[in-house]
């Protein structure tokens, strides 16, 4: 919890455009000044107001555009201009170049055919615009230098990454395309709706955010890092701040957020339905830019805070807001079932959680803040609710029946459930549990309430819908029906750590075993009778936390494939001699434990290269980096940094459903053997959301040895979660990776594996067990205590059994 030191506050509200303000940006001169641009035409220069702390006043406004203005940015001086000069794109096609001295352009650029709507500027005076003439251009001076094209539909969001050549583009299309010396290099796939604002963290890594009301976290190589939810409507705006890992975002919800180590950590609501723009001073503060023509801006400093009575003005102004519920950011409201005043004697349990209440016949909202300690008012709710409405709603682009509202009562925002009549609840319910990472606890609850809530409808036709020219989309024309209800999070979570005797705990040896293991239950290399084990006494299999590797080497035969296969590939794919000498050294180095010698940086990145041979014989190569990723070196150069992203996606792509089945198999090995490695083990945590699901998928995949594989990473991942009862989303995903597994994979090693991992995932965790328990883990696996061949799958599967208990 934030707090109250540095939590935003109001500085100033100026009242700054006759209509929405579109952009923001920092300007290089004067010092704290920043530029506005404005629907009414105009683009203003602000800068701080020296004898009042908190005030900016209008330096200078530049005309010259014939329509909305609707972009800025800011030209780094240079010797010809030393005090910079501002660009500005607008709904008449144009660019306008301003110097600070004069009201008129000093130029303009003409090209795009239609609206120029997003705008960065690069070094030596680049200038990158985006259009929703689906293209963008680069320009330099007076002239438009390229056009990238490519994608297919409105480029609402551009930036020039800090490494020369490379540039960002944003689109309609759903996609984010990477553009080098005027060439498309990569395309980001991800989001689900129009991407509308990007924003540069560093040289490999940016944010992208998007009218499916997300925000995307991604490297530059192609991996999609991590998503961030927050936000309960169209996104517009992201900027960075200067640490690089901070940062604030704008939208359709009314509010401007602030995120910091990755949470959002403040909420600020603003009495304007669309929150457009944003930007980051150079004091730290935050300018924002709204619909309703005012520039906001909060501060952390005391010393500039707004005085009391500005502060109150404020808070009034928002008590005031009038809040439709069509735009469904608060749910389906039922005046009788809402709680009165008293409700708001409880204290929040989130900055920027909200809370309805009613006040005779009228529907108040509320949110709470942190560094207040208090409830806030933002505003009377109209309009009721809309249940009895039959038109179809619109979300994320696509039409449906209903969408509810899902408060997960951690006074986070109401996550959207999509439904249709013809849809299975319970699919859905499953669908919407784990697109938004929740526990597959709530599966019933969340069925049975659309089933509730879906009853008796017949639904009309859709309407016509109409666009909305500034969102691209729907919303402003639709009534949402949507419901809202709350998901209690069981809160008694007690730890008892597992009592164990030592005695019967068997180490992974490292002997030539089939799987790699001396006598161990992994093997079975001193294979149990029921007679030799007493009624489990001493539980010999789990928690396994050593991870399980796949050891089995046979060099000879790998390299003598390798150079069978190297013969008939491609001429332009062939090895010459010298790299398959350097394959041939890295595997003996790997396989020989005695070895003195290092792995070399050339042999390394000789395998990965070769890494990336035609699918139909790249596999003896995929062996070879099975067995090297356990070298400490290997792993280290391989999992680490940006490579361990890319080697991680690589893996992704051979793990693919129309990817070849020895391909499935190895890709999922070399996984397992990551976690060699405290560089892979890492990776793996990192990427375990779409590593676990994508390797889930290949339990359809009717092949014994993807099955062993699949089991066995799944085990390594239980193994690193244990003792660790805060990872309950990830403990959650071993479980129902490993529940789905079940149901379909029928070998008993790979059946053993997943019942070790089950036993890891919940020893010791009573939430887990909870969680295992409300899946049906129970009756799912009581089938395989009868089994007696091989005797430790019974075994194994009475003590998971007991656990459960």
């Amino acid at each position: 919890i934030m707090s109250g030191s540095n939590s935003y506050r109001l500085r100033c509200s100026l009242p700054a455009h006759e209509m929405d303000v579109r952009g923001l940006a920092a300007a290089a001169y004067p010092d704290g000044a920043f530029v506005s641009v404005s629907r009414d035409r105009t683009a203003r220069v602000w800068v701080p107001n020296p004898s009042e702390n908190q005030v900016f006043t209008e330096m200078h406004c530049m005309n010259g555009h014939s329509d909305f203005v609707s972009c800025v940015c800011i030209i780094d001086p240079n010797e010809t201009y030393p005090r910079g000069l501002i660009a500005t794109g607008g709904h008449d096609n144009n660019i306008c170049v301003f110097s600070l001295d004069r009201p008129d352009p000093l130029f303009t650029l003409k090209g795009h055919k239609n609206t120029v709507c997003t705008l960065s500027a690069g070094k030596f005076g680049t200038i990158l615009s985006g259009s929703w003439d689906t293209t963008a251009k680069v320009w330099l001076g007076e002239k438009c230098m390229m056009t990238l094209q490519g994608h297919t539909a409105a480029v609402w969001a551009v930036v020039i990454l800090p490494e020369q050549g490379l540039m960002l583009s944003g689109s309609a299309d759903k996609t984010i395309r990477l553009w080098k010396a005027g060439r498309c290099e990569n395309t980001y796939t991800g989001h689900e709706d129009c991407v509308r604002g990007l924003a540069v963290i560093n040289e490999v890594a940016f944010l992208s955010c998007s009218n499916d009301a997300s925000i995307r976290r991604w490297m530059v190589t192609g991996e999609c890092v991590q998503v961030y939810y927050a936000h309960t409507n169209y996104i517009y705006s992201l900027a960075v701040f200067p640490n690089g890992q901070d940062f604030i975002s704008t939208g359709e919800d009314r509010t401007l957020r602030v995120w910091r180590k990755g949470e959002c950590s403040q909420t600020i609501r603003l009495p304007a339905q669309s929150v457009w723009c944003c930007c980051i001073l150079p004091d730290g503060d935050i300018a924002v830019g709204a619909s309703d023509g005012v520039i906001r801006v909060f501060t952390e400093s005391e010393e500039r805070v707004a005085s009391a009575q500005d502060l109150q003005a404020f808070e009034d102004e928002l008590s005031k807001a009038i809040i439709d519920p069509k735009t469904g950011d608060l749910g389906d409201i039922r005046i009788e079932d809402l709680p009165g005043r008293e409700h708001l004697n409880e204290p929040g349990n989130r900055d920027g959680q909200t809370r309805l209440i009613k006040e005779g016949s009228n529907v108040e909202a509320y949110q709470w803040s942190v560094s207040d300690g208090r409830w806030v008012k933002i505003g009377d709710v109209v309009g009721g609710s809309s249940q009895q409405n039959s038109k179809r709603v619109m979300y994320e682009g696509k039409e449906y029946d209903f969408v509810f509202s899902i408060d997960v009562n951690e006074g986070g925002p109401g996550l959207k459930l999509p439904y249709n009549v013809t849809d299975d609840p319970w699919l859905t319910a499953h669908n919407f549990l784990q697109k938004n990472e929740l526990s597959p606890m709530f599966l019933d609850q969340v069925a049975n309430f659309i089933i509730e809530n879906t009853k008796g409808h017949t639904l009309g036709p859709a309407p016509a819908t109409s666009t909305d020219p500034f969102t691209g989309n729907w919303t402003h024309m639709l009534s949402h029906t949507s419901h809202f209800i709350q998901l209690k999070v069981k809160t008694e979570v007690c730890y008892i750590p597992p009592v164990f005797s030592g005695a019967g705990r068997y180490i992974p040896g490292s002997g030539s075993g089939d799987q790699g293991f001396a006598a161990d239950p992994f093997t079975g290399g001193s294979a149990y009778s029921s007679s030799s084990l007493p009624k489990a006494t001493t539980n010999i299999f789990f928690p396994s936390t050593d991870g399980v590797m796949f050891e089995q080497a046979n060099s000879t035969q790998i390299l003598g494939k390798l150079r069978e296969l190297n013969n008939t590939a491609p001429a332009d794919r062939k090895l010459s001699d010298a790299a398959l000498d350097c394959l041939q050294k890295l595997l003996l180095v790997v396989t020989d434990l005695k070895s003195q010698e290092q792995p070399t940086a050339e042999q390394i990145n000789v395998l990965w290269r070769t890494s990336h041979w035609p699918e139909d014989i790249v596999f003896p190569v995929l062996d070879i980096l099975r067995l090297a990723v356990r070298h400490p070196e290997v792993n280290a150069q391989l999992c680490g940094g940006t490579e361990g992203a890319s080697l991680c996606n690589h893996l992704l792509g051979l793990m693919s459903p129309e990817s070849r089945p020895a391909n499935q198999m190895l890709a999922l090995r070399i996984l397992c053997n990551c976690f060699s490695g405290s560089h892979g083990r890492a990776l793996l945590l990192g990427h375990r959301d779409t590593v676990l699901s994508r390797a889930g998928d290949l339990r359809v995949v009717s092949n014994k040895n993807i099955h062993v594989a699949l089991a066995t990473l799944v085990l390594n991942y239980a193994g690193r979660l244990y003792g660790q009862p805060t990872e309950i989303e990830a403990k959650a995903q071993c479980l129902s990776v490993a529940s789905t597994a079940l149901e379909v994979i029928h070998d008993k090693e790979a059946v053993f594996r997943l019942l070790v991992a089950l036993g890891t995932t919940v020893a010791g965790d009573s939430t887990a067990k909870d969680l295992a328990r409300s899946l049906g883990v129970n009756s799912q696996i009581s089938k395989y205590v009868r089994v007696s061949d091989p005797a430790k799958v019974g075994e194994c599967c009475r003590l998971v059994l007991d656990e459960l208990q």
